[in-house]
């Protein structure tokens, strides 16, 4: 049983993920998920559900056990207003009010490539912010029924719940989720402009970087609430920063289905480079639309650089 049960840990995280919005505590749910099962293990039947169905219900339930007394997660576009060009970062918020990121490599299994490119499509970090929107039971609904392909008598079985009812809930998680808005999808030429953007900012080149961002471009710097709207803000504060991302490096990683970097910086004479920042991008229309920089995100938890982000080819 828990051989067989761990082959699905990887695509019960990405169902986590979605759920929870942060890869910690998906990770933390997986392991509650396989701890029961083990436990229960003389509760299941496979006459009545496959095993990968039974270690579904037992994750949602944890997800929403999790839930209960969890605030909601956002991204600092969803918290306020845009601030300006030096204006103070503000207090640090904890880590539970982020959307938070996460390896490819721990939620999205590598099988069906025409599957997986959609699965990337679902953990962007814009899709998992307006899953936040929802209540616990319509984001279970939603993944279930739009992301995974359940059918809803299946999902209204793992519920206990009627078909009407799961056909009510989706319609309500639909309109919600596309009121946040769309999410764009990966561009094919996205790899070629952000490396164009990190060896501007490896060179610490302001002007070959604004040139590469959207006019109504945003940055955000998580864990700080303050962010920034339109390429001429971002300029101000790139001219103007206190030179602490000058000598940094990127190196490529995937992450939330799209092309993230660690931004490192020298520590020491010897050369070495430590993760300082984790950045993720969006892209349209062959420019630069979003810039999240993680400031807080450790480097080995969840998947991190040492633990297994991958690496993507740079040339």
């Amino acid at each position: 049983m828990q051989l067989e049960a761990e082959k699905f840990r990887v695509e019960l995280t990405g169902y986590a993920y979605r759920m929870l919005g942060a890869a910690a505590e998906a990770e933390d749910a997986v392991q509650e998920t396989l701890v029961r099962a083990w436990q229960h293990a003389d509760r299941f039947d496979d006459a009545r559900a496959s095993l990968r169905t039974w270690l579904y219900r037992i994750a949602t339930n944890v997800c929403l056990d999790m839930l209960r007394s969890a605030r909601r997660r956002a991204r600092a576009v969803d918290l306020g207003p845009a601030a300006e060009a030096g204006a103070p970062l503000g207090t640090p918020l904890p880590p539970g009010a982020w959307v938070r990121p996460v390896a490819d490599a721990r939620v999205l299994p590598g099988d069906d490539p025409a599957e997986h490119a959609v699965r990337r499509e679902s953990v962007r970090l814009a899709f998992i912010a307006a899953l936040q929107r929802l209540s616990p039971r319509q984001r279970a609904v939603l993944i279930l029924r739009d992301v995974l392909g359940w059918h809803a008598g299946e999902v209204a079985e793992l519920l206990d719940t009627s078909v009407p009812s799961v056909t009510s809930a989706l319609q309500r998680a639909r309109a919600t989720v596309r009121r946040a808005g769309p999410v764009a999808p990966l561009e094919p030429d996205a790899a070629a402009l952000l490396d164009r953007y990190c060896r501007a900012f490896e060179r610490y080149d302001v002007a070959a970087m604004v040139a590469l961002l959207h006019e109504d471009a945003t940055m955000t710097m998580p864990p700080f609430a303050w962010w920034l709207r339109g390429r001429e803000q971002i300029r101000q504060v790139l001219l103007h920063g206190d030179g602490s991302c000058r000598e940094a490096r990127m190196v490529p990683v995937a992450a939330n289905g799209t092309l993230a970097y660690w931004q490192e910086r020298p520590t020491g004479p010897d050369g070495t480079y430590e993760p300082f920042a984790l950045m993720i991008f969006e892209t349209r229309g062959g420019l630069i639309t979003e810039i999240t920089t993680y400031l807080d995100e450790p480097p080995g938890a969840a998947g991190g650089r040492r633990a297994g982000w991958w690496r993507a080819e740079r040339s």
